[in-house]
């Protein structure tokens, strides 16, 4: 802190016994003592303190840094699902114009999210069980 020699603080306690007197010395030492480590530790605090602030507004710096990134990467991946989704209904649209006497399964394939599906031809209905008709419903029986 200060740049005092053991010879110079000599000089200090001399001049100090001489003008306070051996009978006070002791008690404005300590009192000296005591208000230098008190203002030791205020500065210690205060620097302390200001080094929490950095510290804390750089992790404010890097938490929007991280943010934004994180908004990059999500646009970006939109962007390119959007792109990805578009490029394949491109290719599916010309594959999937159905003929004249297909509307039929066309719309039973769209309602159903893709998936196939069999008509149940109307003379099915009247066939055995066995058959692949529709079995009655012994339940209630």
């Amino acid at each position: 802190m200060f740049d005092i020699g053991f010879s110079e603080l000599f000089i200090i306690m001399l001049v100090g016994l001489l003008v306070i007197g051996p009978e006070r010395l002791p008690k404005v030492a300590r009192t000296i003592g005591a208000m230098l480590g008190r203002l030791q530790r205020y500065v210690n605090d205060v620097k302390a303190d200001i080094t929490r602030e950095v510290e804390l507004e750089e992790l404010r710096k890097m938490k929007t840094e991280f943010e934004e990134a994180a908004r990059s990467m999500e646009q970006s991946v939109a962007d390119g699902l959007r792109e990805t989704e578009s490029e394949l209904n491109r290719a599916i649209a010309p594959a999937e114009a159905p003929a004249a006497g297909d509307a039929e399964a066309a719309s039973a394939v769209a309602e159903h999210g893709g998936a196939a599906t069999h008509a149940v031809p109307p003379d099915a209905a009247d066939a055995a069980p066995g058959e692949g008709g529709a079995e009655p419903d012994r339940a209630k029986a």
